[in-house]
């Protein structure tokens, strides 16, 4: 599996790009800012890019969907919580009010993603898990022995609930319900900030004890 993290924009969000080694098939996730540097590493990476998934529609990790989705012809994918009814929109726009700043026009998505769907890049599977309390549609997506947790779970912290929609409650019961039944080795690839694994938080998030 090829693997490039990329840190982008004001808020050091973590952008992350997929791909086959066999069939050069790929994903972004998150990509949300500095639309010019994914393209040129997904071209150094010689990666056709299939989707490009929002763990969630805050603008720290939207910034560059519709750069990289009208570059690379590929299909905008968010759950159906932040695509449906115009919440996402009004999310995305209140937070990016908060944060004192204009994050750009989302495309519409293309495909609306629910807990248990398969993302399938070349001979790649991934799984969406329905994570939210960051974000009403927040999600995780799991496969091959890593986790991309978005805003839901840190190194060593959790995601913030201060912002519309969010919910403390439904955040934990996310984490506790969802991400820490992976294995203990599952590597945690989260919206911010380094690297973690399952196990790790298990034993030494402060939030988690």
């Amino acid at each position: 599996m090829i693997l490039k993290q990329l840190v982008v924009g004001p808020f050091a969000s973590n952008c992350f790009i997929i791909g086959s080694e066999s069939t050069k098939q790929g994903m972004v996730i998150d990509p949300g800012a500095d639309g010019e540097a994914i393209l040129r590493t997904i071209d150094k990476l010689g990666l056709s890019i299939n989707l490009v998934v929002a763990t969630h529609l805050h603008p720290d990790h939207t910034g560059a969907i519709k750069e990289v989705c009208d570059s690379t012809g590929a299909d905008f994918a968010v759950h159906e919580e932040e695509g449906e009814g115009g919440f996402g929109a009004l999310s995305h726009q209140l937070a990016s009010s908060m944060m004192a700043g204009s994050f750009g026009h989302l495309p519409e998505p293309k495909k609306l993603l629910k807990d248990g769907d398969k993302l399938d890049i070349g001979d790649l599977y991934f799984t969406v898990l329905y994570t939210p309390g960051h974000s009403p549609g927040g999600i995780s997506i799991v496969g091959h022995g890593v986790v991309f947790s978005g805003d839901t779970l840190f190194n060593s912290s959790i995601g913030r609930t201060d912002f519309p929609g969010c919910s403390y409650a439904q955040l934990m019961d996310s984490i506790q319900n969802k991400l820490m039944t992976l294995p203990d080795d599952t590597v945690v690839y989260p919206g911010h900030g380094p690297a973690t694994t399952i196990g790790d938080e298990r034993r030494s998030n402060p939030f988690l004890r």
